[in-house]
């Protein structure tokens, strides 16, 4: 009987990636990094292991969204309290804590579970073009999400 193997957590090479978002469409640069973390670009992929790799996002503060996004989507969070819920547009959160647009769009797209927490911790976004990860040596990812543009 034949089966199929499984990898071992001594055999997953882990790469760190960096991807500029400057100019980049926010779902469209969300679900590549989703596919990265999750290690769906790797042969060895397997659902219910953590197979991917780091992912380093800078340039957070010049992703677009298209249509009338930037002031009509809602980013909502609640306290806990009663009447703890705070609403807040594209517009404002971009200006106050870009960063946090990249994270709610990729964590939407891993798992909700307990495997969707531990890839998650594997993203670094920074706002501006500098990170401190220079020694781990990212490679560069060029993601298009722009149609027609090369």
């Amino acid at each position: 009987m034949n089966k199929t193997p499984l990898p071992s957590l001594d055999s997953i090479e882990r790469n760190w990636y960096v991807v500029d978002a400057a100019d980049q469409r926010l779902g469209r640069l969300a679900s590549e990094i989703a596919m990265i973390l999750r290690g769906k670009n790797k042969p060895i992929f397997t659902p219910h292991m953590d197979t991917g790799d780091f992912v380093v996002v800078v340039n957070a503060e010049k992703v677009v969204v298209t249509g009338k996004k930037r002031t009509q989507k809602l980013y909502r969070r609640h306290s806990g309290r009663p009447g703890g819920m705070k609403t807040e547009t594209f517009a404002k959160l971009q200006d106050r804590m870009p960063e946090r647009i990249i994270e709610t769009a990729v964590r939407g797209m891993l798992p909700k579970n307990s495997l969707g927490r531990q890839l998650f911790t594997k993203l670094k976004v920074y706002p501006g073009p500098s990170h401190p990860h220079e020694s781990q040596k990212p490679q560069e990812v060029k993601i298009n999400t722009i149609p027609g543009e090369n």
